[in-house]
């Protein structure tokens, strides 16, 4: 048992003071505000609930700025995802795990505290498969045990290169896998990940180019009840090429085809009608959105603000983990509404609304919901999942209540980041990760090989 004292701490009916926190077997056991720290106490200043990154592709870390010399061409998606393609053919089980573990140490030191991990580099490089089918899902599972991230493991299911069941291309090698051949990593990947304190499991068909109508409905079970997550209307290509092939665009053929409902989450989702949009919002699926990687690859803007007013909800996600953050994704989302809509503090919510708190529930909601949390935030029976921020922080100074989020969202970033329990363990203290160096020369040493 633990326990901490935080002078100011957000709880799920809005801020309060003087809060005492106890900490059981990883989880929170009591909640008491109003108290005078104890003989004991760890006593912080700030504490906020750690939030989700819902979708990640952490071998996609190992590139992070390796993709930006313009092509002869226009440079797009579609010439980003070669290069992508030409890195994971190269990284062997050790350099995944390597590179798992940083940015798994660099999500917990910006204030995600559960990742989900949408995998899909499943093969060997020659596109043969390992002896056990969860050899790399294996290596994400020890990268959050050494980090202590929360993981949701999200097997990713691709069969097809495209639309109507095209054959892959060889790029697309590690990926691929049969109905039968997804069943077994399934049951490999539970093993993987059955010894880890918090982890759940859930399946990722990567999206309608890469699995056909029959394999979707017949993958779907095999989630045994948890999350359902694929890629939906990322890019204007993709629109036209599902158009083509089914005479409907992707999220209208999933709300036609697919049971959506809250185990769901609709990643991306940029490019909708307003009629998609509507129905999309009354399934209760969550749409993941990831601001930055967006923003990276061109993708366009999702329409937010319209769907908060339908009353959807969304959480936030790293995807190609260019840049890693919780302040840099939703001041990427809010900044991108404000460019789109030509005015300021879009996404609060109403009038007098903190904008930083406004995205800040809307994320922990969506990422606990998109990853079958059943509890979350500073509350008896969460896993103790705590980011205490600075209060010296120039960017926090002389700031309250719902001021202090919005100072770190959009001042501070970051460096305002304390401390931070993931699973009643204490992972990051002043700002740094207890394995920050071993985890960073990890890292350097299997990139300088792959980039060599």
């Amino acid at each position: 048992m633990s326990r901490l004292h935080f002078a100011s701490a957000l709880l799920p009916s809005g801020w309060a003071n003087d809060v005492q926190v106890v900490i059981t077997a990883g989880a929170i056991a009591e909640v008491t505000p109003d108290v005078a720290p104890a003989a004991g106490d760890q006593r912080h200043a700030i504490a906020l609930p750690g939030l989700a990154s819902l979708h990640s592709h952490a071998f996609q870390r190992g590139m992070a700025g390796l993709a930006e010399l313009r092509c002869d061409s226009t440079d797009t998606f579609w010439t980003w995802r070669e290069t992508m393609y030409r890195f994971a053919l190269a990284m062997t089980p050790d350099d995944v795990a390597a590179v798992a573990t940083l940015l798994y140490v660099e999500m917990l030191e910006h204030g995600f505290t559960r990742v989900g991990e949408f995998h899909y580099l499943h093969h060997d490089r020659d596109g043969s498969h390992y002896a056990d089918p969860a050899e790399m899902a294996g290596r994400i599972a020890q990268a959050a045990e050494a980090s202590g991230i929360g993981l949701t493991l999200l097997p990713s299911f691709y069969a097809h290169g495209s639309f109507g069941g095209a054959a892959p291309h060889d790029g697309q090698r590690r990926f691929i896998n049969s109905v039968d051949q997804f069943a077994a990593l399934m049951t490999a990947s539970r093993k993987a990940i059955g010894a880890l304190p918090g982890a759940n499991i859930g399946i990722a068909p990567h999206s309608l180019r890469a699995v056909a109508p029959g394999e979707l409905a017949t993958i779907i079970p095999l989630a045994d009840g948890g999350p359902v997550h694929i890629h939906a209307a990322e890019q204007v290509k993709e629109v036209e090429d599902c158009l083509a092939w089914s005479g409907q665009r992707p999220v209208q053929w999933l709300l036609e085809h697919a049971p959506l409902d809250q185990r769901w989450c609709l990643i991306h989702a940029t490019h909708m009608t307003d009629a998609e949009l509507s129905r999309f919002a009354e399934t209760g699926a969550v749409a993941g959105l990831c601001p930055v990687t967006e923003a990276s690859l061109g993708d366009g803007i999702f329409p937010a603000r319209e769907f908060l007013d339908a009353g959807g909800m969304f959480g936030i996600g790293t995807d190609s983990n260019v840049l890693v953050g919780v302040a840099d994704e939703l001041r990427q989302l809010e900044y991108g509404q404000r460019l789109k809509h030509r005015a300021r503090n879009v996404l609060s919510g109403g009038a007098r609304h903190s904008t930083g708190r406004t995205l800040f529930d809307h994320a922990l909601a969506g990422g606990a919901q998109a990853l079958a949390q059943s509890a979350v935030g500073l509350t008896p029976g969460a896993r103790a999942d705590i980011v205490t921020l600075d209060a010296t922080h120039p960017s926090l100074a002389g700031r309250r209540g719902d001021a202090l989020i919005d100072g770190w969202i959009f001042a501070a970033g970051g460096s305002a980041i304390d401390c931070v329990w993931a699973g009643g363990n204490k992972v990051v203290e002043g700002g740094q990760h207890r394995l920050r160096q071993s985890a960073r020369e990890g890292f350097n040493a299997a990139i300088r090989r792959l980039v060599a």
